[in-house]
């Protein structure tokens, strides 16, 4: 009989861009000020891709380019590559494909995964599921977007809340056990179309003089609404993993948020009885980055990992996509 397959993260690999957009620069471009967003979100600057001619492609594959060298992967033994991401270079072919190309993979297939600020967290499990079932050994999985390509800036709204960035885990298969991708609780709402989402550009609504006219092809939210569905349903899905796990405040040493408001992140640390030290918190310097913002905070923090450390991720988002995971670290992080 062959032994159990565990899908474990044995790299990670970041990218942010440098140019640094900061409350007091978008002060000039819209009626708002740092106390309000940083009272409100909680979010100091972020990361923007200026660069004519660049897309989520572009920090996708420089993050996964990072993740091969430091993992010193032979580009012949990637499987699969996928890329989680609502800010895809085009309708078609999949940023996935592109990024592929770019890495020079000989033997992979490339997906793109829709699941919004929740992408990461759900090729997370689909790539792990590919993994456990002996289908693929090594699957690149990839969290990138570039949300300023869908940003109002006129909205004061929403403007202050993303940023760009991309980063990319090796997903590997081992036969040790006990370590890796142990459980998801995964769910969606569909109810929550009215209240995050963009108004045109897709099937229902083609582009057209009047969409562009009348700025319908920008991100929309209604913040009200998504911040209470975001505390209570992130909230609900880690302590319904920690039960499910015998997980508590003595033996998990990470949560690792979604970074959409500090607020909702403060949240789910206080329904789970944990310190902010035991959270992982990059929005005030990167803001929203989607479905980069779970792989960012672990390539920011890796080297504080320690093998065995137990860690819950967590994610909301459009759609009304969210979920939780446990998962066990396989390794002690770079030093």
């Amino acid at each position: 009989m062959s032994n159990k397959i565990s899908a474990v993260i044995t790299g990670i690999g970041g990218y942010i861009p440098d140019y640094v957009l900061t409350n007091e620069e978008l002060s000039r471009m819209v009626d708002t000020n740092d106390e309000w967003i940083m009272t409100r979100v909680g979010i100091k600057e972020r990361r923007i891709l200026t660069e004519e001619g660049l897309g989520t492609s572009y920090m996708a594959r420089k993050a996964a380019k990072q993740l091969m060298q430091k993992t010193g992967a032979d580009p012949d033994s990637i499987d699969a590559i996928v890329v989680a991401t609502s800010t895809a270079d085009y309708k078609f072919p999949s940023t996935a494909s592109i990024v592929l190309g770019k890495l020079g993979l000989k033997n992979a297939f490339a997906f793109d995964f829709w699941g919004a600020c929740c992408g990461f967290l759900y090729s997370l499990d689909v790539a792990a599921s590919m993994v456990k079932s002996g289908r693929c050994k090594k699957v690149i999985v990839i969290g990138a977007d570039k949300m300023s390509s869908i940003v109002d800036y006129k909205d004061r709204q929403t403007c202050p809340l993303f940023g760009d960035g991309a980063a990319a885990v090796l997903l590997e298969a081992s036969e040790e056990e006990n370590i890796g991708v142990m459980d998801s609780h995964l769910r969606a709402d569909g109810k929550g179309l009215p209240f995050l989402h963009m108004k045109a550009g897709g099937s229902v609504c083609p582009p057209s003089h009047f969409t562009i006219d009348h700025r319908l092809h920008y991100l929309y939210q209604e913040g009200r609404t998504v911040f209470r569905y975001a505390v209570t349903n992130m909230s609900d899905d880690c302590a319904l993993i920690a039960e499910r796990n015998g997980l508590n405040k003595d033996n998990i040493q990470w949560i690792v948020p979604h970074q959409a408001n500090l607020r909702i992140i403060e949240a789910v640390a206080k329904r789970l009885d944990l310190s902010m030290d035991q959270v992982m918190v990059n929005i005030e310097h990167l803001g929203n980055t989607s479905a980069a913002t779970i792989p960012l905070a672990l390539w920011e923090n890796e080297s504080k990992l320690r093998k065995g450390d137990n860690m819950i991720f967590t994610a909301f988002g459009a759609g009304f996509v969210h979920g939780a995971s446990y998962y066990k670290w396989a390794y002690d992080g770079a030093q």
